[in-house]
């Protein structure tokens, strides 16, 4: 099958573009052939860099580039704010224009909000009106889009994929964390992420576990985000616990991301809102256990159902659920094997690659009845 992926891809710093890379290195092991427009700046085998964020004929640049492909089905990834101002509303023509052309469409909604406010609202609903088939993460995010739209044929749950890796031994002593108990928190700065709340309960978990330390592993890519950075290293050269406090600014390299992740003892996710991450992805990749916030209820249900950490409410429940991890051995090892569990079973990206698989030949194969299996 030739397969048209609409994204933003490496080496931009995106977890849609990180995301991306995995699903079609596994869909090109399955034979088939995937092509990428994407963002100005991507790189790649059979990567079509296309469009800027910003420009006022995405849409059309996009269409254009694509239809030179010409690929047996188009998948786009979507999360709000690739596609152009007003929250992205440059995907709408463009799911058109695929429409228009007969062109079969997938698209992979990443972040399904649980109110969603005006503007999302609008491309929602014109998203899963026009295209063939919508892609969501979790079965709680379907439902929030069947009780809003309707649709419910079009709409399918796949899991965020994972990969299968093995930890670094004595990643610890390589970052000169030896003999530490590791508390890390990972990913790019962004407010809605409220890293500051774990900084504020650090002393009481520094007070009861003395050895823990608080690694912190963040770096600013958008603008926007340089005031909140500088914000919050203000607030760890105020806290009480400063001295167990570690900042390593990136961006990382591959090879020093995965050395961080395996540091950790525990990962914490204190999100005001958001979805399934794809830093929690490469946390189960590590088998890690996680503390997050009843806040993202994509994480916390995630974390629940496979029984791979805890999930907390209130500043108290966060920092015990934190103690609790760090303390019990065996609890955590539980987590870790549950974590191990549930990549091998059912996220790992070879599993995922085949699921969309499915979808792939499903839809086309009720479009065009003749066709039969695509694979």
């Amino acid at each position: 099958m030739k397969i048209g992926i609409i994204s933003s891809y490496l080496p931009i710093h995106c977890g849609i573009a990180t995301y991306s890379s995995y699903l079609i290195e596994e869909l090109r092991r399955l034979r088939n052939r995937v092509c990428i427009v994407c963002h100005k700046g991507g790189k790649g085998l059979d990567c079509y860099p296309a469009f800027n964020y910003d420009d006022p004929d995405l849409a059309h640049k996009a269409f254009k580039a694509m239809m030179k492909l010409t690929p047996d089905l188009v998948h786009i990834q979507h999360e709000y704010a690739l596609f152009g101002e007003q929250r992205g509303m440059n995907v709408i023509p463009l799911a058109y224009k695929f429409k228009l052309s007969q062109v079969t469409t997938v698209i992979t909604l990443h972040t399904i909000p649980k109110k969603c406010d005006y503007e999302e609202q609008i491309i929602e609903k014109a998203l899963v009106e026009i295209i063939d088939a919508i892609i969501v993460h979790e079965q709680f995010q379907r439902e929030l889009i069947v009780g809003r739209v309707g649709h419910q044929d079009k709409i399918w749950v796949i899991p965020h994929g994972v990969r299968e890796i093995k930890s670094i031994s004595k990643a610890k002593e390589e970052l000169s964390l030896e003999d530490k108990k590791i508390v890390l928190l990972v990913g790019y700065f962004r407010r809605s992420k409220n890293f500051e709340r774990v900084v504020k309960i650090f002393p009481k978990i520094a007070e009861i576990v003395d050895d823990a330390l608080l690694l912190v592993a963040s770096g600013a890519r958008r603008p926007e985000d340089l005031a909140y950075r500088d914000k919050f290293l203000e607030f760890v050269a105020n806290s009480v616990a400063k001295d167990k406090t570690k900042v390593l600014l990136g961006p990382f390299s591959q090879e020093k991301f995965d050395l961080i992740l395996s540091a950790a003892d525990v990962a914490v996710f204190p999100y005001l809102k958001g979805a399934q991450s794809g830093i929690m992805a490469h946390c189960y990749a590590f088998a890690k256990p996680m503390v997050v916030s009843s806040d993202v209820q994509a994480m916390a249900g995630l974390v629940q159902k496979t029984r791979s950490g805890l999930v907390a409410r209130t500043d108290s429940e966060l920092a015990e659920a934190i103690i609790t991890i760090l303390t019990e051995k065996n609890l955590a090892k539980e987590f870790s094997d549950n974590a191990r569990n549930y990549v091998e079973k059912h996220a790992s990206w070879k599993i995922i690659a085949s699921k969309h698989m499915d979808v792939y030949n499903k839809i086309l194969k009720n479009r065009h009845p003749s066709w039969g299996s695509c694979n």
